[in-house]
């Protein structure tokens, strides 16, 4: 038995080439992982794990709050804290759990949220968690945010602005310092970026836009997720101590949930020892800015200076069957299809690595040049 109406959902999405499933990625030349340092595809978080696991425990006894907290977690929060210039840093088992455990919690019902209409789902679910009241303002524009600042900000306690560093879909960047100056012209205004697809790849050792920018001292908190260019899972939400205090006692995914493992937080602590250690990060730029250099040929890309690349292929169908013929020619490259994009914008998004060969990029933009 099931219900009529679930049958129903399941066939629209089939009938619109919607339908997901479960695959097993068989080893293609990777142009789609979030494994953007090679991390883990390239064995290099193993063997970085090997040196640290010793007597380590395997599996959790419970939440922190009861049985699972210990040493190790407070040592690996004070190198995250140390490592993004921050107060202090609290893990959460994903970054899916840190985004609904913040928004879920810190935004109050007489608060106001103003989002980039781009932000991750996530993001959007915390949102729906909060009692404040929420508007977006428009991808990437400064503008629209500073018209709803001048409309709201006499009318809530607080406002917080919710951005990502780099956005997932497009590969595109916060404008972060125009942002920040907002910021500064309002009283109880408070940013939180996301940085997700930033860390690993941008400012010194990868520790994120804000940083390069630096900026950090100016956003009230930042959400670092380390299933991307950490090549691990997890995530750490870093800010000053008293918004650590205030998560510890109210985000109910942090309190409610079992404590990560140790072996899973020796990763983070291999993953952060890697970034001060590696040639990746160098090796990722010059093949983000080699993938830009010959692009020239190329029609329908949105410029990136990130990981992050996509190709507009307007429609699913067509979409999917641009992913479908690079397949064929042993490029793993995925579709993005509507509605998880708007309409007309479904595209193929290309993520660059460390370990693409120059070789690897030619070829993939000559198979994307005859379609």
């Amino acid at each position: 038995m099931f219900p009529q109406q679930l049958q129903n959902r399941l066939n629209q999405v089939k009938e619109n080439d919607l339908f997901r499933s479960l695959k097993i990625s068989y080893p293609q030349i990777d142009f789609s992982s979030n494994d953007y340092l090679g991390f883990s595809s390239r064995g290099l978080l193993f063997e970085e794990i090997n040196k640290l696991v010793g007597s380590s425990k395997i599996g959790s006894t419970g939440s922190r709050l009861i049985s699972g907290n210990s040493l190790l977690f407070q040592d690996i929060e004070q190198t995250i804290a140390q490592f993004h210039k921050a107060d202090s840093a609290l893990i959460y088992n994903s970054g899916y759990d840190a985004n609904i455990g913040f928004l879920s919690s810190v935004p109050q019902k007489r608060d106001l949220i103003l989002s980039d209409e781009l932000i991750h789902a996530s993001l959007i679910d915390g949102i729906r968690l909060s009692f404040a009241t929420h508007y977006k303002f428009r991808h990437n524009d400064s503008s629209s945010l500073r018209d709803l600042l001048n409309r709201y900000h006499h009318s809530f306690n607080s406002i917080y602005i919710l951005v990502e560093s780099v956005y997932s879909m497009d590969g595109d960047s916060s404008p972060l310092l125009e942002i920040v100056t907002l910021c500064k012209e309002y009283e109880n205004v408070y940013l939180i970026v996301d940085e997700a697809h930033a860390v690993g790849v941008f400012g010194k050792n990868g520790q994120g836009m804000c940083q390069e920018l630096n900026i950090e001292n100016d956003c009230f908190a930042r959400i670092y997720t380390y299933g991307k260019a950490m090549g691990c899972h997890g995530a750490a939400i870093v800010g000053n101590h008293l918004l650590k205090d205030y998560l510890i006692n109210f985000s109910r995914s942090f309190i409610y949930t079992t404590a990560m493992s140790e072996h899973s937080l020796l990763s983070i602590k291999a993953a952060y020892q890697l970034l001060h250690t590696t040639k990746e990060i160098e090796k990722l730029k010059n093949n983000i800015l080699y993938f830009n250099d010959h692009l020239k040929k190329q029609k329908a890309f949105i410029p990136s200076n990130s990981a992050i690349h996509c190709k507009i292929a307007s429609g699913n169908t067509q979409v999917q069957e641009l992913e479908n013929t690079l397949a064929k020619s042993n490029f793993f490259v995925k579709s993005i299809k509507s509605p998880t994009v708007k309409k007309d914008q479904e595209r193929l998004r290309v993520c660059i690595h460390s370990f693409n060969t120059q070789d690897d990029i030619n070829e993939l933009l000559n198979a994307l040049c005859e379609r």
